[in-house]
């Protein structure tokens, strides 16, 4: 490690409580990537629904995961404590889980979905300012980049198992589904065994001094303008950022085969995974913007290709290309709206945050989904492309100057 230049190793120094918050995200996402990869083929060759029906279950189920955030965000802010509503928020979404293994119809996916989204919505917004606290301000990049892995690394772990699993039992998506309950109940195992920092008085001075307590006035006041105008930009971006479920269909199309689908997601994950950690770490360095800015070009690029290319090999190669994105701009910009937030607005600003996303993947879902089914996809894509580079020109001209800051701006 060399300190002296700023480079530090993203593993060095990340606190015990973010390891275990870390290993309940990656059994998590391993439950949910056993499923989410084979939702579209299942969909459409199991239950006979199409892209339009695809659309609808995960424009909904984003957008309730996500307004719910805004919700369990100020409860946490006026509790004294953020981890029951993690426990509670991890909880629900790995009971209801398996029991996509009992669907006959695209309805009954989409009330399954909306309860594994439910609980996301309720643990999301707490579990980022519970991490946004234990890191402080000089590693949050880096706090929110590891936690980022960590959650890929389980995205890498589910979609093997799923692939060696219908290797050697083809078509048994029905058990496949029912098994992802073991994880489930392992990542909840792991959160009882996590610190709460305002429980424990583990939160610092310098940020409990960020401004006045929950009960003293409303946890939505005190967020600056800027982090406002982040949010409509945020929007915007959500607006081209479609379900990641349209691009394993135009992958499944091109393809022609089920089984590796869930390698093919794995391996974006090993990609995100390899990222996020120095991504988060860049922005510490470089500032969050420069980053965000990179990522969301990335994006741009991707689906540039998606609209563009024909070819199965062209199109493995733009969706590998597509975990840079992630890589870069995930940890990214939850460090960035922890910067603009004080420690008593934070669980707010994460719900308003991610209610942005949902609301724009809600609506960029249904309009995809249409877009897809009566022009086809690269009318879909293209459509995406020019949202996203509207979005990217807009952010280089924001101030993004942190709560406390007033000297440095992480740009």
């Amino acid at each position: 490690m060399n300190q002296e230049s700023g480079i530090r190793h993203p593993f060095v120094d990340v606190p015990r409580p973010v390891w275990l918050l870390g290993w309940a995200s990656l059994f998590t996402d391993a439950a949910t990537e056993m499923i989410y990869p084979l939702l579209p083929v299942y969909l459409s060759r199991v239950l006979g629904a199409g892209a339009t029906s695809l659309g609808v279950i995960e424009g909904i189920a984003e957008g309730v995961n996500s307004l719910l955030k805004i919700v369990s965000g100020r409860l946490s802010d006026r509790w004294s404590r953020r981890k029951p509503i993690i426990i509670g928020g991890y909880a629900l979404s790995s009971a209801a889980r398996p029991f996509i293994a009992l669907t006959t119809s695209w309805v009954q996916v989409l009330v399954i979905r909306v309860l594994d989204r439910t609980g996301k919505g309720i643990r999301g917004a707490p579990r980022d300012a519970m991490l946004a606290e234990i890191a402080g301000s000089t590693m949050r990049g880096r706090v929110f980049g590891f936690h980022r892995a960590m959650d890929h690394a389980g995205a890498v772990i589910g979609p093997i198992i799923a692939t060696l699993f219908l290797l050697a039992m083809p078509g048994q998506y029905r058990l496949l589904f029912g098994l992802t309950a073991i994880p489930g109940a392992l990542a909840v195992w792991i959160l009882f065994r996590v610190p709460d920092p305002r429980g424990t008085g583990h939160v610092s001075a310098a940020e409990i001094s960020d401004g006045p307590g929950p009960s003293r006035q409303p946890p939505a006041a005190n967020l600056p303008g800027r982090f406002y105008g982040l949010l409509g930009i945020l929007l915007l971006f959500s607006l081209a950022n479609s379900a990641d479920a349209f691009l394993l269909l135009r992958l499944s199309q091109a393809l022609g085969e089920d089984a590796y689908l869930p390698l093919l997601w794995s391996l974006l994950h090993i990609v995100k995974a390899s990222l996020s950690l120095y991504g988060g770490a860049l922005s510490d360095r470089v500032g969050r913007k420069a980053v965000i800015v990179a990522g969301w070009s990335v994006y741009a690029l991707v689906y540039l290709g998606f609209a563009l290319s024909t070819s199965a090999s062209a199109l493995v190669a733009w969706f590998l290309i597509y975990g840079i994105y992630f890589g870069l701009a995930e940890g990214t910009e939850k460090a960035l709206v922890a910067d603009l937030a004080s420690s008593t607005r934070r669980g707010t600003a994460f719900g308003f945050y991610n209610a942005a996303l949902g609301a724009g993947t809600l609506l960029a879902s249904v309009l995809f989904g249409v877009l897809y089914d009566r022009f086809g996809p690269a009318t879909a894509f293209g459509t995406g492309v020019g949202l996203a580079v509207a979005a990217v020109a807009l952010l280089l001209t924001l101030p993004v100057r942190p709560v406390g800051g007033a000297d440095r701006e992480v740009s």
